[in-house]
């Protein structure tokens, strides 16, 4: 039950974003490295892919931390949004525990909300872009 006694201490939180995707990140400083999303360990939420947790530990590379145990609620979106959306959340967590961490996190990045989004279809195209196929005769 370490996870439960660690959830009663002090922790900082951030709100990331990515596509549609949203994740409520919380940091707890005295942890033991561990990352969970969604009550799930983050190796088996996403699966095999290396990239998605690469992605994830980014900032505490960049940083050179590790001895945090992270908690991550995440909704929407598809796991490559969920895994941005959980960076920019740990970004910002981050920041809230050392505001010394603000020109690192910035320099690589990691505190930009990414804006592109899917764009809707218009009506009389196939796609948000592509136009029926042009006859001339």
């Amino acid at each position: 039950m370490a996870l439960a006694e660690t959830i009663k201490g002090d922790y900082y939180y951030g709100t990331g974003r990515r596509k549609t995707a949203v994740a409520r990140v919380r940091v707890f400083p005295s942890g033991d490295g561990s990352i969970t999303v969604n009550g799930k360990n983050a190796q088996n939420y996403f699966g095999q892919s290396g990239t998605h947790m690469a992605t994830i530990a980014s900032p505490l590379r960049v940083l050179d931390l590790g001895t945090y145990t992270i908690t991550v609620r995440v909704v929407g979106g598809g796991t490559s949004g969920q895994a941005g959306a959980i960076r920019h959340g740990l970004s910002r967590a981050l920041i809230r525990m050392n505001p010394d961490f603000k020109s690192a996190l910035r320099g690589a990045g990691f505190l930009t909300r990414d804006p592109r989004m899917k764009e809707r279809k218009k009506y009389g195209l196939k796609r948000a872009r592509k136009a029926p196929q042009y006859t001339k005769r």
